[in-house]
């Protein structure tokens, strides 16, 4: 059995013993098979569940924060007269590896309001995106590089 499946069946097992089945109990028996697994680290050497969970919470939540950060600007944006966006088509270089990765940081960041994946290169070395705000294109670039993507490879890695 792989660590999901142990931590899946420790939440049933936790939910069975609280005496209810119900989403709450399911999720507190997951978050305490999970800190059961982690403890028992040792006894799985081979797998990296833990930290793969760890970075996936990593990007929910750095995604989420984007996701308000680029609405409020997006909202800002429409609802004033002034202009403040600076539309553009940037190519950012890529270090995603897997077919998994790089779908996976193109939906993010066409989810970001304000940004749009519009290609990858035939090399798959770039992906060439539209965003609303680009004030400087090598800060754009260090900005997606140092956030989308790094957590992205952190989570899937």
């Amino acid at each position: 059995m792989n660590p999901l499946s142990i931590n899946l069946v420790l939440a049933v097992v936790w939910a069975a013993l609280s005496g209810a089945f119900t989403l709450a109990s399911l999720l507190v028996g997951f978050v305490v098979g999970y800190v059961t697994l982690w403890a028992m680290q040792p006894l799985f050497p081979s797998s990296r569940y833990c930290s793969k969970l760890i970075g996936l919470v990593k990007l929910a939540l750095f995604f989420l924060w984007e996701l308000l950060v680029s609405s409020l600007k997006v909202a800002w944006s429409v609802v004033t007269p002034l202009r403040y966006s600076k539309p553009g088509v940037i190519s950012v270089p890529l270090d995603v590896m897997t077919d998994t990765e790089l779908t996976v940081l193109g939906n993010l960041i066409s989810l970001t309001p304000g940004s749009l994946s519009l290609d990858v290169s035939e090399d798959r070395k770039h992906l060439v995106v539209h965003a609303m705000f680009i004030e400087d294109p090598e800060d754009f670039r260090r900005e997606t590089k140092r956030g989308m993507e790094h957590r992205v490879r952190e989570a899937l890695r």
